[in-house]
């Protein structure tokens, strides 16, 4: 049964949520302080985290911080306030998608769906994609740069390996929204060039001269890693 750790301080969420994901196979662990909930993210290794932004001893942001500086578990923000600038800094520090409160649970579920759905397998698992310099194995959820093996969110692999399978196809941010997310496409637009930013960096590439990703202007992004073979 697939784990999904719940932080919030609302300690009536977590058994209504508890009682509800029963229905989809899903088994809820929750914590009600930010200490809490990294020590069962430590014991229980869950296979997401749904974390509230509005939290005791410190907020959200600074606990999706912590997690990310040691883990890669996917991660889907919970807040009482929606503004799209809280959902881009969300975005920005790792998180792989971001719900509003209030919400309902049906959902919350279809969003834990969508982004365990995108660290499943893709590609050939035998052979992965392979470049110069970059290697990414869709089954293993990994890829190596220049022998180092990455340390990327589900969301940032997901972008890679989609990329890594369509070299020279370019990608609007509408089709890696729909791609990767299937939400609303024109509220989150920004959030795929946070995206791209964050790959980037991690791959040590840069806009002006790309090695990997490429900017066509008014276009959107397209993959230029030169082939192992070529």
């Amino acid at each position: 049964m697939t784990r999904i750790l719940l932080i919030d301080d609302d300690e009536k969420l977590g058994g209504l949520l508890g009682t509800y994901f029963g229905r989809f196979d899903l088994e809820l662990i929750a914590a009600t302080r930010p200490s809490e909930g990294l020590e069962l993210l430590r014991k229980e290794k869950p296979d997401l985290v749904v974390l509230d932004v509005m939290l005791p001893e410190q907020d959200g942001f600074e606990v999706c911080r912590t997690i990310r500086k040691t883990s890669a578990v996917p991660i889907v923000m919970l807040t009482a306030r929606g503004e799209v600038t809280d959902r881009i800094v969300g975005l920005e520090i790792g998180a792989d998608d971001y719900l509003p409160k209030p919400f309902e649970p049906r959902e919350l579920v279809a969003r834990i769906q969508n982004v365990l759905r995108r660290t499943a397998t893709q590609g050939d698992p035998a052979e992965g994609y392979l470049f110069k310099g970059l290697e990414v194995f869709p089954e293993r959820r990994t890829a190596v740069l220049d022998g180092e093996e990455l340390d990327l969110t589900s969301m940032e692999f997901a972008l890679l390996a989609l990329l890594a399978a369509n070299p020279g196809r370019i990608f609007s941010r509408d089709d890696v929204l729909n791609e990767l997310r299937g939400i609303d496409a024109q509220l989150f637009s920004r959030s795929v060039d946070i995206l791209v930013s964050r790959l980037r960096s991690k791959l040590q590439d840069t806009a002006k001269q790309p090695r990997f990703i490429k900017t066509v202007w008014g276009a959107g992004y397209t993959f230029v890693a030169e082939a192992l073979d070529s």
